[in-house]
């Protein structure tokens, strides 16, 4: 890492300091002759403690950005900066880094090597970063993750545990390492309902026993409703909505918000979708939501007099702060009015 500080660094909801933060990301590869700009402007930041819940579509750019957050993928341009610092991509700086902050990934089957016991799956980390005391460690880890007691499943392997025992192993994997932050990319997505609480349930835990900050990336909005503090709504490669958990999803302000919490059962109002998210080599003018925007179609946005401005003005991108806040149009003028 750099000595470089960040300046007038964001705070959480409570007024906490940034631990990890995406300034101004942007993340290009190339599709077809074309840049796909699979993240296009984001600001974000997870504070100490706190769980953060990136939502979106399948290609809307999350799990692209949560690559980049983890150093996995080099940003085009702007930075990841962890506790004020910027990220270097040196080799020893990565490899520091990451024990800092660790993935959880959404398929165990997929993240553990059937030919491991789970005592060598969660021994790897900490054999690759040279630390005393294995077999504490690899107990410590597996019981925090609540697999009690962990010396009954040090010999056994992935095909002979159920799908939470699972993805408990792969927890532990990332907790054997003490990390600061943890990066789940749809933690629960591949557990059946009766095992989706207890995970979330241990996610929570973990927070208030050991401290730890994470940023969970989904598609359910009822997930991080049960575990976020905050949310950040994630549409074609940006933010579009953001804010305290509680204030999104009760009130919320973007179009695209308002459609993903409709699916919800206890939602009075079904809002249907057309088409797919753009191709993100073709991104569209004015607001890249406006051609599936069910405000703009219903002829509200009109009736506002901001049709137009939908179509062909482009909206800044949201900064990282604390406070609810929306790019759309739209709210914009419906905030002022109020």
């Amino acid at each position: 890492m750099t000595e470089t500080q960040a300046s007038a660094e964001p705070v959480t909801a409570d007024g906490r300091s940034t631990l990890l933060e995406a300034r101004d990301l942007h993340v290009e590869f190339a599709a077809r002759g074309r840049r796909a700009r699979a993240v296009d402007g984001v600001n974000l930041a997870v504070g100490p403690g706190e769980i953060v819940a990136l939502v979106g579509e399948s290609g809307c750019g999350k799990t692209t950005l949560a690559r980049t957050l983890l150093g996995l993928e080099r940003p085009t341009s702007g930075s990841v900066r962890y506790g004020g610092t910027e990220l270097s991509y040196r080799s020893r700086a990565l490899k520091a880094y990451r024990r800092e902050v660790q993935l959880v990934l959404q398929d165990p089957m997929g993240s553990l090597n059937p030919r491991q016991t789970v005592y060598e799956a969660v021994a790897e980390g900490p054999r690759i970063h040279g630390l005393p005391d294995e077999r504490e460690i690899v107990a410590s880890a597996l019981a925090r993750a609540g697999l009690r007691p962990p010396e009954r499943f040090f010999l056994r392997y992935p095909h002979e545990l159920s799908g939470g025992q699972r993805q408990r192993v792969v927890i532990a994997g990332a907790l054997a390492l003490d990390p600061k932050v943890l990066i789940a990319d749809e933690p629960v997505a591949s557990l059946d309902a009766s095992v989706r609480g207890e995970i979330l349930a241990l996610l929570l835990r973990l927070r208030d026993d050991l401290g730890l900050s994470a940023l969970v990336v989904t598609h359910d909005l009822g997930l991080a409703w049960n575990i976020a503090d905050r949310v950040a709504v994630m549409y074609l490669g940006r933010i579009v909505e953001s804010g305290p958990v509680e204030q999104v999803l009760t009130a919320p302000r973007h179009p695209y918000t308002q459609a993903l919490l409709s699916v919800l059962p206890e939602s009075p109002e079904r809002v249907v979708l057309t088409g797919e998210p753009p191709d993100p080599t073709r991104i569209p003018g004015g607001c890249r939501f406006h051609a599936r925007c069910q405000v703009l179609a219903s002829g509200r946005a009109a009736e506002a007099g901001v049709d137009g401005r939908c179509r062909s003005e482009p909206l800044a991108v949201l900064p990282a702060v604390p406070a609810a806040q929306a790019a759309c149009h739209y709210a914009q003028v419906a905030e002022a009015d109020a």
